[in-house]
């Protein structure tokens, strides 16, 4: 089978949207060979070895597995990570969340990252910012894991924890991060099968309301930020009005709602005793 005849394989095996996209990955993966470069060498004969390979994999996808646990890792604001199943897959949409914060982050600043899962905020928080010091924090020690395990792919220096929120956190910082639980525990049955069947459910459920990490965070970090500090967090699409009035309740100032590409609310700064 070459690379070609594999691609068409895929492509009659599979019946996801992105199948495209999705064969691609897994024949680079397989072969090591950039997706850049198929064209030329599409004649060029898989080994016996890579085409069980390739066979897993796409069986491993009709079953509904996404694509990142499949090949072990996914793009992140041009990063590559390091997932696992148990651990959440980062998404296009958390982009968003480090962007905010990249604007505020000055030379020097100390930023926590509380539910880290992967570690992907605040790693590349610390690889594009300018001598930030970064600590991640989560409960769960398979996020943990790969947290610690990117940390030496991408030679960081952050600091990982493992916490209940801030249980476990020392020091002040000058920016807090999060990208919290925060779907309503009603609707997490409801998503789609590659999400709710495969991804950790204490990573998705907020509560009834989606509000209760907010609510928590908004609440326990006054404790770590330093006067003037910001606290960002990414938001469901329909959580941009209630997420501000949580914050508002505690007594942050300067609340700002910014929108993603998509025109959806997906993040909320504010300052702290500014």
């Amino acid at each position: 089978m070459t690379i070609k005849e594999a691609f068409e394989f895929g492509i009659k095996e599979l019946n996801t949207e992105e199948k495209d996209t999705e064969i691609t990955i897994f024949i680079e993966c397989i072969t090591g060979i950039d997706r850049k470069c198929f064209l030329a060498n599409e004649e060029k004969e898989l080994s016996k070895e890579e085409i069980d390979v390739l066979t897993s994999y796409i069986d491993r996808r009709k079953t509904g597995e996404p694509v990142q646990y499949i090949v072990g890792k996914a793009d992140f604001y041009g990063l590559e990570f390091f997932v696992k199943k148990g651990v959440l897959i980062p998404r296009f949409d958390t982009e968003n969340l480090v962007e905010k914060a990249l604007s505020f982050a000055k030379d020097g600043d100390r930023i926590l990252d509380v539910c880290t899962g992967s570690g992907c905020i605040i790693l590349t928080l610390l690889n594009y910012g300018k001598n930030l010091c970064g600590v991640g924090c989560d409960i769960s020690d398979e996020a943990l894991f790969v947290a610690n395990e990117n940390a030496k792919r991408l030679k960081s220096n952050a600091t990982f924890i493992k916490s209940d929120l801030f249980e476990n956190i020392e020091g002040e910082f000058d920016i807090i991060v999060s990208n919290p639980p925060y779907i309503e525990t009603k609707v997490v049955e409801s998503l789609e099968n590659q999400v709710k069947d495969y991804e950790p459910k204490n990573a998705l459920d907020g509560g009834g309301d989606g509000l209760d990490f907010y609510k928590r965070i908004s609440k326990e970090a006054k404790a770590y930020l330093r006067k003037g500090g910001m606290l960002l967090f990414e938001i469901g699409y329909n959580q941009g009005e209630t997420v501000p009035e949580v914050l508002k309740n505690e007594g942050y100032s300067n609340i700002t709602v910014t929108k993603d590409l998509g025109g959806n609310d997906r993040v909320v700064s504010a300052v702290y005793g500014g």
